[in-house]
């Protein structure tokens, strides 16, 4: 899960299939960090765990809007694909993985890296997550 104001990884999931249990361990996750006062939307491309109508009821329930790409349109999810294609040029295919594991090991440090250190011109000169704190820092 990507927070789109400063392109932060929020939680993520990883498994040899895809099934739900994987979103809703995400969402669930993702759930923790909100506040009251917190309003969010999520977007989503149109997989069918997305589609479920469990998952539209942990969102109602949590008064979350749902927004979902369009069919086949790439272009509705660019800032979600932009990082894959980042984290590919950047970690995937500079490294050879001995096992599972050992890749879920690497990714965990990768994303530690892209939020706490990996600075971007757009959050002028900041991690994501230092971005996130300065400006919580100014409200």
């Amino acid at each position: 899960m990507f927070d789109l104001f400063n392109g932060e990884t929020i939680t993520y999931t990883m498994g040899s299939r895809p099934t739900y249990s994987l979103v809703s361990t995400m969402s669930d996750q993702a759930f923790e960090r909100l506040t009251e006062d917190d309003t969010l939307l999520i977007h989503s491309d149109q997989g069918w765990h997305y589609q479920m109508k469990q998952y539209h009821n942990t969102l109602d329930e949590r008064g979350i809007t749902q927004s979902m790409s369009r069919k086949g349109n790439c272009y509705d999810n660019a800032v979600i694909e932009n990082f894959f294609g980042m984290m590919k040029s950047e970690f995937l295919y500079l490294k050879e993985f001995e096992s599972v594991e050992h890749f879920k090991q690497e990714r965990a440090k990768y994303i530690e890296y892209y939020n706490h250190k990996r600075i971007k011109a757009k959050l002028k000169g900041m991690s994501p997550v230092q971005y996130r704190a300065h400006a919580q820092q100014a409200a």
